[in-house]
C-alpha cells in the first residue's frame, strides 16, 4: 500500500491483555510496506515477548533493558525523530497519566517526550476505568497538545465486566494511521466525492432489481482518497463492506436517493467518482404486497431511472458541477466505444472502463482490468491489478487533473 511504503512506525506496547493484539498490528503493517520498530513496556512484557515482534516485523524490539545499554543516550532521539508516527496500542491507563504528565521515567515515555512525529494513542483498559474522570482529563490533556486518541469499542473485557475499554480491531487501527501518514498528500484539503455498490431498486416489499456489483472498487478508491489526504464523502449503495476509516459516509438504496445525494454533496466539491452501478431501469409500479408465484409470471413495465452524471452536469446550469468528474463504464462489448461515447455524452473528465465479462475483472472479484479515457483524447491502459492498486492510481490521476 503507498501509504505505507517506507514509513517508519514507532510501535509502542504497554501492560494490557490486549497486547496479543499488537502483535497482529505490527505485522500487517509490516506487509503494507512499513518500517516497524516496537517498545515494549516492563508490562508488555509479562503478556507478550519481544522475540514476537522482532519475529512478524524483522527489525529489533526495544525494551527498558535496552534504555541502560551502550545506545542509551541516543536510542530515544533516534527512534523519536526518524518516525513518521508514534503509535501506542495498547496504551494503559498508567501510561496515557505518564504522558499527560511528561514523566519520562522508561524507554517508551522518554521516546514519546523526545518524538517529533504525530503521536497516535488507542486506549485499553478494564471496565470503569476509561470513563473515570482522572483518564478523560489526562486524555484531553493531550489531545489539547495534538495527539490522536482511538476511542475503544464497547464489549466484554478481561474482567468479565462489559463496558467501554476494549482495544479496536486491526482493520480500524490501520486504518486511523492510515489518516494521519496521508493527511499532507495529494489531495489535502480537497473534497472528494465517491459512490459505490450497486443501486437496488424494489420490485414489492420482498424483492429488487439489482446488479452484480460488489462495491469493492468504490470502496478502495475512498480508501486511496483518504490516503491522499482528501475529505472523503462515500454514498454507497448496500453492500456487504466495512467503510474506511474518517470517510462520511452516506446511504442510497435507489438510483433517486443516490441522485439527490450525489447533487446535494456534490456541490462545493472538487472530485466526483461515480464507481457505482446505478441500475438503468427501475419497476413502473411498486407491488404494495409480496408478489405470489401462484398468479403466475408477472408482467414488470419498467422505467428508466435518473442519469446522475448528466444531472451533475446540467444541476444549477453547471455552476455546482465539481472540478473533475470521474465516470466507470462497466461494457460486456465493444468496451472503449461505448465508454469514449459515455465520456463524451455525460461531459465527463475521465472514464474508467473495464470488461464485465472477463472473469478476472469486473464485479465481485478483488482484482480489475481498466482503461482510462481522458477527456483531452488520452488513452490509458491498466493492466491486470487488484483493485486496491487500480484505485491508487486513479486518485493519482484525479489529483493530476486538479493540479
Amino acid at each position: 500500500m503507498a501509504v505505507f511504503s517506507n514509513k517508519r512506525i514507532l510501535l509502542g506496547v504497554t501492560g494490557s491483555i490486549a497486547a496479543y493484539k499488537a502483535a497482529d498490528l505490527a505485522s500487517k503493517l509490516t506487509q503494507a510496506g512499513a518500517l516497524v520498530d516496537v517498545i515494549l513496556t516492563e508490562a508488555a512484557q509479562k503478556f507478550v515477548t519481544p522475540l514476537t515482534f522482532q519475529s512478524v516485523t524483522g527489525r529489533r524490539a526495544h525494551t527498558d533493558s535496552d534504555l541502560w545499554g551502550n545506545e542509551a543516550h541516543v536510542l530515544h532521539v533516534g527512534l523519536g525523530h526518524t518516525a513518521n508516527l508514534l503509535m501506542i496500542a495498547p496504551c494503559t491507563a498508567n501510561t496515557i497519566a505518564k504522558l499527560a504528565y511528561g514523566q519520562a521515567d522508561t524507554l517508551l515515555t522518554v521516546t514519546a517526550l523526545a518524538a517529533t512525529c504525530p503521536l497516535l494513542l488507542a486506549p485499553a483498559m478494564d471496565g470503569g476505568m476509561y470513563d473515570h474522570p482522572a483518564t478523560q482529563e489526562n486524555l484531553d490533556t493531550l489531545r489539547k497538545r495534538g495527539a490522536h486518541i482511538i476511542e475503544p469499542a464497547d464489549g466484554r473485557l478481561a474482567s468479565g465486566l462489559a463496558g467501554t475499554g476494549r482495544l479496536p480491531e486491526t482493520p480500524e487501527l490501520i486504518g486511523n494511521i492510515r489518516l494521519i501518514l496521508g493527511r499532507d498528500g495529494w489531495l489535502a484539503n480537497r473534497k472528494v466525492i465517491v459512490t459505490a455498490g450497486g443501486t437496488q431498486e424494489p420490485l414489492d416489499p420482498a424483492r429488487v432489481l439489482t446488479n452484480h456489483s460488489s462495491g469493492k472498487q468504490g470502496y478502495a478508491i475512498a480508501q486511496a482518497a483518504l490516503d491522499a489526504g482528501a475529505q472523503v464523502t462515500l454514498i454507497t449503495a448496500p453492500t456487504a463492506l466495512k467503510p474506511p476509516v474518517g470517510a462520511r459516509v452516506m446511504q442510497a438504496q435507489t438510483a433517486r436517493q443516490m441522485l439527490d445525494a450525489v447533487l446535494q454533496e456534490s456541490a462545493g466539491s472538487d472530485a466526483l467518482i461515480m464507481a457505482a452501478a446505478v441500475a438503468d431501469f427501475r419497476p413502473k409500479h411498486l407491488a404494495k404486497d409480496k408478489i405470489k408465484k401462484e398468479g403466475g409470471a408477472p408482467q414488470i413495465e419498467l422505467e428508466a431511472t435518473d442519469d446522475i452524471l448528466k444531472a451533475v452536469s446540467s444541476h444549477n446550469g453547471g455552476k455546482t458541477r465539481p472540478k473533475v468528474v470521474v465516470g466507470f463504464a462497466a461494457e460486456s462489448r465493444n468496451l472503449l466505444e461505448n465508454a469514449a461515447n459515455k465520456l463524451e455524452s455525460k461531459n465527463l473528465d475521465v472514464i474508467a472502463a473495464n470488461d464485465i465479462s472477463a472473469g478476472d475483472a469486473g464485479f465481485a472479484v478483488e482484482t480489475n482490468r481498466i482503461t482510462l479515457l481522458f477527456a483531452d483524447g488520452r488513452e490509458e491502459s491498466l493492466s491486470l491489478m487488484s483493485k486496491i492498486d487500480a484505485a491508487e492510481i486513479l486518485i493519482e490521476r484525479v489529483a493530476g487533473l486538479l493540479g
